[in-house]
């Protein structure tokens, strides 16, 4: 009796227990059904600036029969997928439902693989995975899903997505899957779970790839010279030193992290989620192997960006699916998405829907190197591999997926798309649709709050002035614009603050195009800056200053210049081919001063370079001296050995100097000219912005549509004149009496006339050719017949026959050219 009421309160305490485990249950399933609602209504206020949309005032009368009804093969593949799902129910219960046969936009389901529509589109950009994810990821929408914690209920065809612009997760993959398969990748769609910024395309803490700077590579150390002075020992032990300083060094820095972490971490933590690890997502699988994929990745349709397979943002995978087969996950994904294997041949990690086909199709060995086979043999090899499959994969009820030309350079729906980013905001338009050519633009902004704006940057197409890119710093107000080759004055780069003269300007040119190698010009109000690449005479720098405006500057020749020169400075690169004595470094015109310095270049084995100074005296000059004196020219020759050059020779360099400095003063004139114009063309194209249009774009070029218009029409007028001319029998007739616009009734009885004897001379011609036809058949007739009576007894029974043949076959055609005649 003790042993059975023991029993029977163990089986109280037993009950007990499992109603208070199923009250709790109860009140988890509650508090997450209050959560899910919550998150729900969150989810669809975080796209603010996308309109609402009613899916259910859709136009689904003029689908294909496909979209409205299922085939024999497709209901049958219905039946084994209510089977597997059955069968993954029982042996899986804790697990959430599969994704398998949701209704489409008629209501009729349909199993997802045959969703998936493999396109080819004919866009160079859309043959590579990340140009076919980049125009996903900007044509449509983001629409967030009703319910974050459940898959949606019904999943639309890609051409109803595509027409529409707009859909959740799992459109965005389908479509992209689609693509990436016809392009030729190894490519699945994902049913899985991440975080809370990827599903809702929250990138608010993730910095612009615009802005991330590349890796910097380590410079090499530069190896100190063996010619310095000695330091004196230091005694103390430098085993010490380095353990006190790699302490210090490791305080500090852990302090500074520690410091920096903790403000970032204030400063950005994202606000706790109370669904992390049940959130919804779709995404797209693309395995190695095909198209020459190192490793297997992940791409997200809704930003277009490629992740590891061990991202943290992915947490977790229930199935995966191409237009093939269907894959359940049987991992454990504790860890996230990091300890997945993607051997979908493995049946202990992946269960197959279709057991005939455990393995995804592989590409035959040098398929890519070789000649590809025509679409008979692919499918040969395709039914050879899929013979044992229990049943095939019906194909796909989805009409093909076209993009026109117009739709593949529009991209975004509305005409722009907004992403924001960590403290900056970029902005797309497509082509064209901006006056201005612009299609990108970059905002970084100081703070979180996008309130103050510290730079902009702009990208711009099309344009015929060839403007690439423009950085505006709004705290020193600099604009920088850079061109592509081809501006008419071989503009690389203008750095700016205002487009006015006074101001200070930073030019670059390519120096290939031009014929004085200028690639570089610094333009300030009182000098200017020029730098040269690849000149015959070496130069590489010219630097000029300016005197007031307006003042006048003594110099030895005429009056003041419209801008004063006070100095010019010139540098040039060693020219092998002269002695260092003669090859000038560094030559300045002092012309406030009227003076020459020269410097020339360092002789081998010298400290010290050779120079000259050159004191212009009016006086001397202008009356007509041949000598220099001591105290007109200052000359110092490295090396006292040798000998000084004689008065004549510097005379003849002084008088060839104050040539050079008036070529110079014309020259720095028309720089200074060039930069006026160039901004005078600045400020014009600016204000009046043209683009231009390809010629074979007849859509937007108006000018080549005309002249296609017109020439169309002008040959249609020339084929209808040639087919009047081609059918006017009467003009050779009409030529004879001379008409032109009207006949009279004896002009018209006189070309009927001609008309009747022309018409009875052919029938006569034709008469004749067909009697002088009668009399050769009737003369062959009698020759056979007289070879005939002569070679009657010789021929066989065989050769009689032929005869005979031979004989009717000529009969028969002397009676058709005797109707003729009598015709």
């Amino acid at each position: 009796r003790g042993g059975r009421m023991e029993a029977l309160e163990e089986k109280e305490e037993e009950e007990q227990r499992e109603e208070v485990e199923a009250l709790k249950a109860l009140e988890i399933t509650d508090n997450l059904q209050n959560l899910e609602g919550k998150v729900a209504v969150e989810q669809t206020c975080v796209p603010s600036n996308v309109p609402d949309f009613d899916w259910s005032s859709m136009d689904t009368s003029q689908l294909p029969s496909s979209y409205k009804t299922n085939s024999l093969k497709e209901e049958k593949l219905l039946q084994v997928a209510a089977h597997f799902l059955q069968h993954y129910t029982h042996l899986c219960p804790d697990r959430q439902p599969l994704f398998l046969h949701p209704p489409n936009e008629c209501g009729v389901q349909k199993f997802v693989s045959t969703t998936l529509r493999p396109t080819l589109l004919p866009y160079l950009e859309l043959y590579y995975w990340d140009g076919c994810a980049s125009f996903v990821s900007d044509y449509l929408t983001m629409e967030p899903l009703k319910c974050p914690t459940t898959p949606p209920s019904s999943l639309y065809s890609p051409t109803t997505i595509l027409k529409y612009q707009r859909g959740n997760c799992f459109d965005f993959s389908v479509l992209l899957c689609s693509m990436l398969i016809g392009a030729g990748y190894d490519a699945y769609c994902v049913h899985g779970y991440a975080t809370r910024e990827m599903c809702t395309l929250d990138e608010s803490l993730v910095l612009c790839p615009l802005l991330r700077k590349p890796q910097e590579v380590p410079k090499e150390e530069i190896k100190k010279s063996k010619y310095r002075v000695k330091p004196p020992p230091d005694l103390r032990s430098k085993f010490e030193l380095q353990q006190e300083a790699k302490k210090k060094a490791k305080a500090e820095a852990a302090q500074n992290m520690e410091e920096t972490e903790e403000k970032v971490k204030v400063m950005e933590k994202p606000k706790r989620d109370p669904l992390h690890g049940l959130r919804v997502h779709a995404w797209v699988l693309v395995l190695a192997g095909k198209r020459e994929v190192p490793e297997a990745f992940f791409i997200n349709p809704f930003t277009g960006k490629s992740h590891s397979t061990t991202d943290e943002h992915f947490l977790g995978i229930e199935s995966i699916w191409n237009h093939r087969n269907y894959w359940v996950n049987l991992q454990d994904c504790c860890n996230g998405c990091k300890d997945l294997i993607f051997d979908l041949g493995d049946p202990m990690r992946w269960q197959v829907m279709l057991s005939g086909s455990n393995k995804p199709l592989q590409l035959l060995p040098d398929a890519e190197e070789e000649e590809e086979l025509c679409d008979s043999e692919l499918d040969d090899v395709q039914e050879k591999q899929e013979g044992d499959m229990s049943l095939d994969m019906p194909p796909s009820w989805v009409a093909p997926v076209r993009i026109s030309l117009r739709e593949f350079e529009t991209r975004g729906s509305q005409g722009t798309k907004v992403i924001l980013y960590k403290k900056s905001k970029l902005e797309k338009w497509p082509p064209y649709l901006n006056d201005n050519g612009l299609v990108k633009r970059l905002t970084v902004y100081a703070d979180s709050d996008y309130a103050e704006v510290v730079e902009v940057k702009e990208w711009f197409k099309n344009r015929e002035d060839r403007l690439d890119t423009r950085e505006i710093n709004k705290q020193t107000n600099l604009t920088r614009d850079c061109f592509s080759l081809g501006h008419l004055l071989a503009l690389k780069a203008h750095s700016y603050t205002r487009l006015e003269p006074e101001a200070e300007h930073t030019m670059e040119f390519y120096h290939e195009v031009r014929v004085d190698g200028l690639q570089e010009r610094v333009a300030k109000a009182e000098e200017m800056t020029e730098s040269f690449v690849g000149r015959e005479d070496f130069l590489y720098i010219r630097h000029v200053h300016f005197g007031p405006r307006g003042e006048a500057v003594p110099s030895a020749g005429a009056g003041a210049d419209p801008w004063p020169i006070v100095q010019i400075k010139e540098c040039f690169y060693r020219n092998p081919a002269k002695h260092a004595d003669e090859d000038v470094a560094e030559r300045i015109f002092l012309i406030s001063e009227d003076s020459i310095h020269l410097t020339y270049h360092y002789k081998d084995n010298y400290i010290t370079a050779s120079k000259k100074k050159f004191f212009k005296v009016k006086s001397s000059m202008e009356a007509g001296e041949t000598s220099v004196t001591p105290p007109k020219c200052i000359t110092y020759r490295a090396g006292s050995a040798e000998r000084d050059e004689s008065m004549f020779h510097l005379y003849k360099l002084l008088r060839e100097l104050r040539e050079e400095e008036e070529q110079l003063k014309q020259h720095i004139q028309l720089s200074k000219a060039e930069v006026l114009k160039l901004l005078k063309t600045r400020e014009r194209e600016e204000a009046a912005v043209t683009l231009a249009v390809s010629i074979y774009d007849t859509e937007r070029n108006k000018e080549r549509r005309q002249e296609y218009e017109a020439m169309k029409e002008e040959m249609e007028d020339e084929l209808l004149e040639q087919e009047k001319q081609d059918l006017d029998y009467l003009e050779p007739f009409l030529i004879q009496i001379g008409y032109r616009d009207k006949m009279t009734k004896e002009q018209a009885l006189c070309v009927g006339n001609y008309c009747l004897t022309h018409l009875k001379e052919c029938l006569v011609a034709k008469v004749n050719i067909i009697q002088a036809h009668l009399e050769k058949a009737v003369e062959e007739m009698q020759k056979k017949n007289m070879w005939f009576q002569e070679n009657r007894t010789k021929l066989s029974a065989a050769e009689e026959e032929d005869f005979f043949t031979h004989c009717s076959e000529t009969m028969n055609n002397i009676h058709i050219l005797q109707l003729k005649l009598n015709r």
